[in-house]
């Protein structure tokens, strides 16, 4: 038992600085001032000052991975901000990376519609000069044409004026060679079928051995230029004659 009260420890709680006896004196000077209460003394052996020991290095130790989970989370917190604000300007980046490529696309598409509307109106203005080059000369065919029909009646028995012709008509095959070069054909449609879309009919002529509507003379000769009718030929068309057959029933009878 006296080892048991040695170990023990003697603590005392005070309030201030004074010891009890000081505080008595005190009070007998003071006798309004309330008497002073004494501390309990607590006394613990050195295994509960131990425990208490842990359980405040528990409590401290607490307080402390709290703060430091409060800390963590708040840094995660603003990790997440960051990252939110990162992935927000990584889609506003692709998004004006999308836009951008879209808006080159686009452009891409629109030169190349120009650059196919202006080939296309060069050639279309280049065929314009060119088909009103022709439909100013061919006037000029038809006077040859029928210069030297009228001539070579009258040029029976005149040499000099048979080689007159003959050289009005080598003048006139050499600029009908040239305008073929140039894609004009020259439409002389004498025996065949009544076209209306590049025969022009200016009479009718009766004719029970020919085809009905079968071109019977030309009076003008139509010209076409890259698969366009340029000027329709003028015609006198027969009638009166049998019906001309279906061109099914014609390319049947030439099979």
């Amino acid at each position: 038992m006296s080892d048991d009260k040695d170990k023990r420890v003697k603590v005392e709680v005070e309030e201030g600085d004074q010891t009890p006896s000081e505080a008595e004196a005190t009070g007998a000077g003071a006798a309004a001032e309330p008497e002073a209460i004494e501390p309990e003394a607590v006394e613990m052996t050195e295994e509960e000052m131990v425990e208490a020991a842990k359980r405040a290095g528990v409590a401290a130790a607490e307080a402390d991975f709290k703060a430091d989970a409060e800390r963590a989370r708040t840094e995660a917190g603003d990790l997440l901000a960051q990252l939110a604000e990162a992935q927000d300007a990584v889609e506003a980046a692709q998004k004006e990376a999308s836009d951008a490529t879209e808006r080159l696309v686009r452009l891409q598409a629109d030169w190349e519609n120009y650059r196919r509307r202006t080939a296309t109106e060069r050639l279309a203005e280049k065929e314009r000069a060119a088909e009103k080059l022709v439909l100013g000369l061919l006037p000029v065919l038809d006077d040859m044409e029928r210069a030297s029909e009228h001539a070579a009646e009258s040029a029976a028995n005149d040499e000099q004026l048979a080689q007159f012709v003959a050289g009005v008509d080598a003048v006139h095959d050499k600029m009908v060679s040239i305008l073929a070069k140039e894609g004009v054909d020259v439409i002389d449609p004498v025996g065949e079928a009544f076209d209306p879309l590049v025969h022009q009919a200016v009479g009718r002529v009766e004719d029970k051995e020919a085809y009905e509507e079968t071109v019977a003379q030309v009076y003008q000769k139509g010209y076409a230029m890259g698969g366009k009718c340029i000027r329709s030929a003028m015609v006198t068309v027969t009638y009166g004659g049998p019906k001309r057959p279906a061109p099914e029933a014609d390319e049947a009878a030439e099979a």
